[in-house]
């Protein structure tokens, strides 16, 4: 019987969530969670448990949260006599080491929230909005030692919308990758489903991402822009400067005007800003360094920007 199929769970951000809930509701035996130590959080640095870990309490299943796992003697044990058919992974961000991709008979099969072989890396979610991309999808892989690069089982596309942002999409490709999940596994028992390899020379990147990929570069143009905006929510959104100042900008539109890069434009109500390409955005909130977030409009009264007054500066 499928149900019959014992998995060891690792993960640990909300995007693994619904496939482990998924896993439980479709009768898989799930004898431990995997997930990350609690990390300090907020001005308290009280210790917060990961949300797959707070899931796995509400479903009453055992966790174990090791700090290391290559080397970790203990974990091989536990894991070991355990005798699991497969390891489920889902970002639970350590690199998997070579004794857990041994272990399983049916292996380690991670969901990841790309078409594979793109995007490969951390930021999927991120680097596809903010790269324009239209279509998305997640995979279900076999996990080897490499970087995303194992053999790909199942895939499924969906669109992205032309509103939706990293934070609204995540939850999208979560639901649609918990039910692939399932499709994976119940094929793997079948035999139904077969691994095949990655083109490798169609492959990119989607970095971890860095402080600095929020800072906007004027020279880009409108389009670009407001894709990173979309892609980098909430961190590490999208910023410049003004007058020597932070300035984090949380809404903006394509506007139908030229201006210079990085140049200020105040145009009846609207606050705009100079592009790449002969473009320009219109910034709909902002939000200064030890200010609150503000419209634009309210935004041109309260700082009265002047004529060729430029962001970055």
């Amino acid at each position: 019987m499928i149900q019959s199929l014992k998995l060891v769970f690792c993960g640990t951000p909300y995007f693994a969530v619904p496939t482990l809930d998924r896993l439980v509701e479709a009768g898989f035996q799930v004898p431990i969670v995997v997930t990350q130590p609690d990390r300090p959080k907020g001005r308290g640095l009280e210790l917060v448990p990961s949300p797959v870990k707070q899931r796995a309490v509400q479903l009453g299943l055992a966790i174990t949260q090791p700090e290391t796992i290559k080397n970790n003697g203990d974990f091989r044990s536990q894991l070991t006599d355990l005798k699991p058919d497969a390891i489920i992974a889902v970002g639970y961000g350590r690199i998997i080491p070579q004794w857990m991709l041994d272990l399983p008979q049916l292996g380690n099969i991670n969901l990841h929230a790309s078409l594979l072989p793109k995007y490969r890396g951390a930021a999927p979610i991120q680097w596809a909005i903010a790269r324009g991309e239209t279509v998305t999808g997640v995979t279900t892989m076999k996990i080897d030692a490499g970087l995303d690069t194992g053999d790909i089982l199942l895939q499924q596309e969906i669109p992205i919308a032309p509103a939706d942002t990293a934070e609204t999409l995540a939850p999208k490709l979560a639901a649609v990758g918990a039910d692939l999940m399932i499709t994976t596994l119940h094929g793997l028992q079948t035999g139904k489903v077969y691994p095949y390899p990655q083109d490798h020379s169609e492959a990119t990147l989607a970095p971890i991402l860095k402080k600095e990929d929020g800072l906007i570069d004027f020279f880009r143009s409108a389009i670009e822009i407001l894709n990173r905006l979309r892609g980098f929510q909430p961190w590490p959104g999208a910023y410049s400067q003004f007058r020597g100042k932070n300035l984090q900008v949380w809404q903006a539109a394509l506007s139908d005007r030229a201006l210079p890069p990085s140049e200020l434009k105040v145009a009846g109500h609207q606050l705009l800003v100079g592009c790449g390409e002969d473009t320009a955005i219109e910034l709909l909130e902002v939000q200064l360094e030890g200010k609150k977030r503000t419209f634009g409009a309210d935004f041109i009264r309260g700082y009265r920007p002047l004529p060729g007054e430029r962001l970055g500066l």
